[in-house]
């Protein structure tokens, strides 16, 4: 590390932190040659994937584009702009570590799509609704369906749960 004072190549470590959670080392540094002292930080450079377009065209990841198409998608709704930021840290924290250099759109999407699907239902339909371009109301409603499906599925497993007593043994009447 170059010394920003001096100039010089030649510096030392004297202490090493982890910050933001353990994502980043704070290293306090010394020049060998001025003796002044300056902070550093190092994290992880982890790239994102490029980009498969439907066409077959390649570009690079864009999280402006992933910003947009989620804030569209709950624009009015009852989500924080807290929930959003983590939800685009999720999505791109599971792209970086598929390990690929390049990843189809459509994963993105099915991507976006779950990750909407849990945090609000009408943002969901609303991204599925242009995503998958759906042509007519059977298209829209079939994409309902699939959703009314799942939730009384939820629904089922948690009445299932309850049942459970709190030793964690079933209750009687599903044995």
């Amino acid at each position: 590390m170059h010394c920003p004072f001096c100039g010089a190549d030649d510096t030392k470590v004297i202490d090493s932190r982890l910050v933001a959670d353990g994502g980043q080392v704070r290293r306090r540094r010394e020049c060998l040659s001025c003796k002044e002292r300056f902070t550093t930080f190092e994290l992880a450079e982890l790239l994102m994937p490029r980009v498969i377009k439907r066409d077959g065209s390649r570009e690079p990841f864009d999280e402006n584009k992933l910003r947009s198409g989620l804030q569209r998608a709950l624009e009015k709704r009852p989500v924080s702009v807290e929930e959003i930021e983590a939800a685009i840290t999720h999505i791109k924290h599971g792209l970086q570590t598929t390990g690929e250099r390049e990843v189809p759109s459509l994963l993105i999407g099915e991507r976006i799509m779950d990750k909407l699907r849990d945090m609000d239902e009408v943002a969901y339909v609303r991204f599925a609704s242009v995503y998958r371009s759906f042509q007519d109301i059977s298209e829209f409603r079939a994409e309902l369906d699939k959703l009314e499906d799942k939730n009384r599925d939820k629904l089922e497993s948690k009445s299932r749960d309850k049942i459970e007593d709190k030793s964690g043994n079933k209750a009687e009447s599903d044995r």
